[in-house]
């Protein structure tokens, strides 16, 4: 799995012209899984993205967590985080999950956030053409990838 997170002031999802989903402060959440991800790889991001401690505490540093803010979490999927692009200009999607594999997990992954932080989780659609919107405060962006734990 391979996750691009940012702290944001505000972030929506819109499909169809219609708001799916909108979060105040908080963490958008963009999700790549790929055939050999696990239920493990969900728990460990769940774990590492519900400590990160990236929001200002009263002295301006980052040293608070999500829970500490009160922050929410808006997650979308994201097949493009497995994009290959070792070969030409056009992306291969080779090492992204099949529906089948990815839409579980997908939802597996969200109800392990939403049981972490103790809120509802917002989402995006999986697989539908989704405009996504969001304020990056900092801006503080981090990746995770559960095949590369620095």
């Amino acid at each position: 799995m391979r996750t691009v997170i940012q702290r944001v002031s505000r972030a929506s999802v819109t499909i169809g012209g219609q708001v799916k989903s909108a979060i105040g402060p908080g963490f958008m959440v963009l999700l790549g899984i790929t055939a050999d991800d696990t239920e493990e790889d969900a728990r460990w991001l769940v774990r590492k993205i519900a400590a990160l401690r990236v929001f200002d505490d009263d002295g301006g540093v980052m040293n608070l967590a999500l829970a500490d803010v009160g922050g929410e979490v808006l997650v979308v999927s994201q097949f493009t985080l497995m994009a290959s692009y070792k070969k030409g200009n056009r992306p291969s999607w080779i090492h992204a999950a099949p529906h089948s594999i990815a839409i579980p997990l997908y939802e597996r992954f969200c109800a392990l956030m939403a049981e972490a932080t103790g809120r509802p989780v917002a989402t995006g659609e999986f697989g539908a053409d989704m405009k996504v919107e969001l304020v990056n405060d900092g801006p503080v962006t981090i990746c995770m990838d559960t095949k590369n734990k620095e």
